[in-house]
């Protein structure tokens, strides 16, 4: 089953992170370079943990635990 694919991470903006002052150094694995003074996600490696991430939630739903989901970009909402 394919989870979500690049090209839906591309076009809801996914890709977009923050700019480069305000980052966060645990996330310098998953930025793929810097444009224009705001970092850009590496979406290969984005589908790649959300694939991951499926089979775990999809275990604890098996197992009927609680699941919580908390986003903060509007743009992302429908992915």
């Amino acid at each position: 089953m394919t989870v979500v694919t690049m090209r839906e991470l591309l076009e809801a903006g996914v890709h977009f992170g923050h700019q480069t002052r305000r980052w966060n150094p645990k996330m310098k694995p998953y930025i793929f370079q810097e444009r224009n003074g705001i970092y850009i996600i590496d979406l290969a490696l984005t589908v790649q943990r959300l694939r991951e991430t499926y089979e775990v939630v999809k275990q604890l739903a098996r197992e009927s635990r609680v699941i919580l989901f908390v986003g903060t970009k509007k743009q992302a909402q429908d992915v």
